[in-house]
């Protein structure tokens, strides 16, 4: 199984496009994840934290996370692909998602400059403490043609 970390972001679209080829190569199952949480400011303003409705936030992020699968892999006909969607820290959730994983693939953010060499901070903790080999899918890719 291949897993792959989606956020609605380009970067993300590249990594899943790289995993849907690289799971139909290998002839396996790709696990395509969304990982999502309350941010932090929808608590903020108030000494008691407002009712907040996750389910909206999970229906939005599982909205999203379909439109990406969609686009990116209707040439991937036949490919045997999972979504699945969880709440928690999007590292917390990718590490836990690939422990039985032969490959766990993301994005990585391109900022420019210097900070272009830099990799974002979810790819750079499943790179360092993931159980399986991981690719990170720079976001000049696709410029590259890959």
């Amino acid at each position: 199984m291949i897993v792959v970390g989606v956020d609605g972001s380009g970067g993300a679209a590249r990594a899943l496009e790289f995993a849907a080829t690289e799971a139909e190569l290998r002839r396996t199952q790709l696990r395509v994840v969304c990982a999502w949480r309350v941010p932090v400011p929808a608590y903020a303003g108030s000494m008691i934290a407002p009712a907040i409705q996750t389910e909206g936030f999970a229906t939005a992020m599982r909205d999203a996370a379909e439109s990406q699968v969609d686009d990116a892999v209707r040439e991937h006909a036949g490919l045997d692909l999972e979504l699945a969607l969880r709440e928690g820290s999007p590292t917390s959730v990718l590490l836990d998602e690939a422990t039985r994983a032969e490959l766990l693939v993301v994005g990585s953010r391109g900022r420019g400059g210097f900070a272009g060499l830099l990799l974002g901070s979810v790819s750079q903790q499943v790179a360092v403490h993931a159980a399986c080999p991981v690719v990170v899918v720079p976001a000049s890719a696709a410029d590259r043609g890959g």
